[in-house]
């Protein structure tokens, strides 16, 4: 789809729930915070137990905020970065929503630097803004009047089961449970690990070989996400952590709002729809 393409880039992963800017149309299900009343899943649940409860998380949850790591690169050589900071998500109704990723450290190695880039998508806009390079992208990757649903298999930038019913998975995707390892990562624990093997053919085996996800048990939200290549070089994980699923209080305008700057001395460039 070509609205969704345009999207792509450093936001691919992010716009996993979540990222994230909207769920599709559905029945009304009450918004109260659903850790506190959905069961815990079962160490041993099976795909579809997991699959049905990311499904319910995509109903339920109506904004979210959490701490978000980007790790890219090439993995036969080494050549990883991880982007830290934080992101927020909020419906603003049925296929509509926004969202915003905020990252303020670099880590390159064993070095940590400060370098802030943020990214906002709203009404159909994204705003992606360095800091370092004061330097602004706006770009209209939505047509005016449209809306786009960010979490549905095949529209948005990054295909996460969550508000999916699990047959819509199923048609796409090979899933299996991965049992977990000796060495695996300690912020995983208590987390459920799903691989989604595109079927050959999809339009998602064009863009990855395998999704890797770590559902975590009590809030039934992604813990990580890890996405490959079709040729096994680049890799993608994205970790959350103190995830806040439909925060007291709820999100404001003022957490999708970025701070001025000087447009005189930033370069600014707008780029428009095109079909």
């Amino acid at each position: 789809m070509k609205r969704a393409s345009r999207i792509y880039g450093p936001f691919i992963v992010i716009f996993m729930f979540v990222a994230c800017a909207a769920v599709r149309a559905q029945t009304p299900v009450a918004l109260i915070n659903p850790v506190s009343v959905q069961p815990e899943l079962p160490a041993d649940a099976k795909v579809d137990q997991v699959l049905d409860a990311l499904d319910v998380r995509g109903k339920t949850m109506k904004e979210f905020t959490a701490k978000v790591s980007l790790t890219e690169g090439d993995i036969n050589f080494g050549d990883l970065k991880t982007s830290i900071g934080r992101v927020w998500f909020q419906k603003k109704g049925d296929d509509d929503g926004r969202i915003r990723v905020t990252f303020d450290k670099r880590k390159v190695g064993e070095y940590f630097r400060d370098e802030k880039v943020e990214y906002l998508l709203d009404n159909g806009l994204l705003i992606d803004r360095n800091y370092k390079k004061t330097n602004e992208d706006r770009r209209q990757v939505i047509k005016p009047g449209e809306k786009i649903n960010l979490l549905k298999l095949g529209e948005g930038p990054f295909p996460l089961p969550i508000g999916q019913d699990k047959a819509d998975v199923h048609r796409e995707f090979d899933v299996q449970l991965i049992a977990p390892t000796r060495d695996e990562d300690k912020d995983l624990t208590g987390t459920i690990h799903l691989r989604l093997t595109p079927k050959p053919g999809t339009r998602f085996a064009r863009r990855f070989s395998a999704i890797d996800i770590w559902v975590d048990r009590t809030t039934r939200f992604p813990a990580q996400i890890v996405t490959v290549a079709p040729d096994q070089s680049d890799q993608k994980t994205t970790k959350f952590t103190d995830v806040q699923i439909n925060p007291a209080g709820g999100l404001k305008d003022s957490d999708f709002t970025l701070p001025p700057i000087d447009e005189k001395t930033w370069g600014i460039h707008t780029e428009k729809f095109h079909d």
